[in-house]
């Protein structure tokens, strides 16, 4: 189906946050013990509430993908996300990639998440992202999981060639993966014959911002296009502590820039109209939908 081009200022895109600590990151998975995570200084307290301040200075909600382990601790802050407006949703329990569960595991985690998120906001979750977007061609059952288990929606699938992720033939934009279920993937921008990263994440510290911008204002623009916008909530956090013996590559994509971060995050805010997931993606799923 064609889309007519839209002027960005018109078009409202999804604003994402995935709700997960420093030491919760699949990069730094092999410095430190998951038993490690209860001894670890949490700071997602701290950054969240930076970020939920800086939403409201701009008017703007958004989707909160949190995990259920944090919900278990913190549930006073899963309340308040949801009590400024905001949408939880599921960023599975304990940070575990898909691709490393079986699916009656993946079930459980999925299920222990949705029961905590659930009680702590007072609203129902229907949305799920993958941690590291680890769903892919080898384990598209977890589609068939999300929906047994009451998800309307999955931004887990990111349609790009990557050292720990990605399916590069997928669909660019919202799809029917299943019926009753709908794929949003993280937005790219598709140039030369490839799908380039254009939706947050390490790729927004690394590019200069007005790369970032001209990108997003072709998917909104070019293509009539709603952008699929992510980040995190230690990528805010400059003097989060350092993790030890981690790899030069691990350590170099997750501090990069950090110092800038929020400063861009402010701009993007002003030059784009963002909102939640479900309200940009629920309402009139069946028109908006490529069918895969």
């Amino acid at each position: 189906m064609t889309v007519s081009p839209t002027p960005h200022r018109s078009v409202v895109n999804a604003l994402t946050i995935d709700v997960e600590d420093y030491f919760q990151v699949s990069a730094f998975a092999p410095y430190i013990r998951r038993d490690e995570w209860p001894t670890r200084e949490c700071r997602v307290e701290r950054n969240v509430h930076l970020i939920l301040d800086m939403l409201d200075r701009h008017d703007t909600r958004a989707t909160f993908f949190t995990l259920g382990w944090l919900s278990d601790r913190y549930p006073a802050l899963v309340h308040e996300i949801a009590r400024r407006g905001h949408e939880v949703a599921s960023h599975g329990h304990g940070h575990e990639r898909v691709s490393d569960l079986t699916p009656e595991g993946f079930r459980q985690d999925l299920m222990r998440a949705k029961a905590s998120l659930e009680d702590a906001a007072g609203q129902a979750v229907l949305g799920y992202r993958a941690p590291s977007f680890s769903i892919g061609q080898d384990n598209l059952w977890a589609l068939d999981v999300l929906l047994q288990t009451g998800h309307r929606y999955s931004s887990s699938i990111y349609p790009i060639a990557h050292d720990h992720y990605g399916m590069p033939d997928a669909p660019r934009f919202a799809y029917a993966a299943r019926q009753g279920l709908i794929e949003v993937p993280p937005t790219t921008l598709h140039l030369a014959g490839r799908n380039l990263p254009s939706s947050g994440g390490g790729f927004f510290r690394l590019f200069p911002y007005a790369l970032s911008r001209w990108m997003i204002r072709q998917v909104n623009e070019r293509e009539g296009q709603a952008a699929v916008f992510y980040f995190h909530p230690w990528e805010v956090d400059p003097e989060q502590p350092r993790v030890a013996g981690a790899d030069p590559k691990s350590k170099f994509r997750h501090y990069l820039n950090l110092s800038r971060m929020q400063p861009r995050l402010e701009r993007l805010l002003a030059d784009f109209r963002w909102g939640r997931m479900d309200q940009i993606f629920l309402p009139t799923a069946e028109t908006q939908v490529q069918h895969a």
